[in-house]
């Protein structure tokens, strides 16, 4: 499917382009949002900024604005390494190391002493453009054993882009390091003229599966395309590691259907983990408001562009402007106004027991780390960390060391240990 520009688009692409703080996925150009000032109450929510969705009410207690929260742990945050250029993700290899992926199209290993290699060869090209370029970076379950690594990536193609997903084995000999036998295993379908959301994390599933979610591509056109299972659009899909299709996916079968498609009804999904009990969970970007908590189930519909907590770029409602319909999924948790999310883990480490089970999600033009506090699959806290570095945060990740790692992009773009200090 090819979209022509219209004076439409040109008008919404600069409404991205001009209020994208909210979804943040433009540097910001002005200080951040002053939304850090202590509640007045104890347990009161951190939040004290009107919606935007002046007249949405939550579907249930707790989906929004949830009771503030204070660790009370000295942290010490230290710079492990920098020197990046437009860094969108991170991974640990089992030495220490970390693989971290640049927009432009490279990817890097950083050594335990902080220093950057030169550039991975063997990479495919890439679309570094707007929202586009190397963006997420996973290792297979068995890399001690087969030394693959899957990334996903905007691809350049003839009829527009896409989101890609490609894998390889990661070589690395006296000459550097490489990827070698390169195989694309998944293209997002159909091409869009689009440059924004392309969503793109990268979740290993327990039964060896993997997860990849994928962005509608931002512009009015496209938007509906999440609500269409014949098309990979505002998706959440499933396949195997070979790019081949589960047989148990929801659509398999389905001659109207994609067959890759475990759920629907997304906007842009930039942050994915699974639980300790191994279930997938996402935070997907809204546009005014409406970034939303979800734990995708197979086959069902997550709302977008039908029903959404937040409204559009000029200050419009969404469609009918309502929240909720049958046959659409509540988000189990939602902000507006937005953190624009980026990266998130579920820590089990040991370093910080009584974070134990609690979800991290970096923040874009919110510019911090966001805790929150589940119980029964339901947020009952939420606290906000690393504010006053003021650092976008594009990826979260948990070491082996038992400390969260995040990876701050900006002005000045770094990965930082975020530790208890001693």
């Amino acid at each position: 499917m090819r979209i022509r520009t219209t004076p439409t688009l040109l008008s919404y692409a600069l409404s991205l382009t001009v209020l994208a703080a909210c979804s943040s996925e433009q540097t910001p150009s002005g200080a951040p949002p002053a939304a850090n000032a202590a509640p007045a109450t104890q347990n009161a929510p951190l939040e004290t900024r009107p919606p935007n969705g002046v007249d949405f009410k939550p579907a249930f207690e707790g989906q929004t604005r949830a009771p503030g929260l204070s660790s009370n742990i000295e942290l010490d945050v230290q710079v492990v390494a920098e020197g990046l250029e437009s860094p969108w993700a991170f991974e640990f290899l089992p030495d220490g190391r970390m693989l971290v992926t640049e927009r432009p199209g490279r990817l890097r290993i950083v050594g335990t002493d902080g220093k950057l290699s030169e550039p991975v060869k063997g990479l495919p090209n890439v679309l570094f453009e707007g929202q586009g370029g190397l963006l997420d970076v996973a290792l297979d379950p068995q890399f001690e054993t087969n030394r693959t690594i899957y990334w996903s990536y905007a691809e350049p193609r003839k009829d527009g882009n896409g989101t890609t997903l490609a894998k390889g084995v990661l070589k690395e000999d006296a000459n550097g390091a490489s990827v070698e036998n390169v195989q694309i295993i998944f293209r997002q379908m159909p091409s869009a003229n689009s440059t924004f959301h392309f969503g793109s994390r990268i979740v290993f599933a327990p039964d060896g599966t993997l997860f990849l979610t994928l962005g509608e591509r931002a512009f009015p056109p496209y938007q509906m395309e999440s609500q269409n299972i014949d098309s990979h659009l505002g998706k959440v899909v499933r396949i195997n590691p070979d790019g081949s299709v589960p047989k148990d996916n929801p659509f398999v079968g389905r001659q109207d259907a994609k067959p890759e498609i475990w759920s629907y009804g997304h906007r842009n999904i930039q942050a994915a983990a699974l639980d300790l009990q191994g279930r997938l969970w996402t935070i997907e970007h809204g546009p005014r408001g409406g970034d939303e908590l979800n734990r995708p189930e197979p086959g069902k519909n997550y709302g977008w562009p039908i029903i959404t907590y937040g409204i559009d770029y000029p200050g419009d409602k969404i469609g009918e402007g309502i929240t909720a319909k049958e046959g659409m999924e509540q988000p189990v948790y939602y902000w507006d106004p937005v953190i624009a999310p980026s990266g998130m883990i579920f820590y089990d480490g040991e370093m910080f027991p009584e974070w134990k089970g609690d979800l991290f999600v970096g923040g874009l033009g919110s510019m911090k780390l966001v805790r929150l506090k589940l119980e029964n699959d339901r947020v009952v806290g939420e606290e906000w960390l690393l504010q006053d570095r003021g650092s976008r945060i594009r990826d979260v990740k948990q070491g082996p060391d038992g400390a969260i790692y995040v990876l701050a992009e900006g002005p000045k773009p770094a990965i930082m240990r975020i530790a208890r200090r001693s």
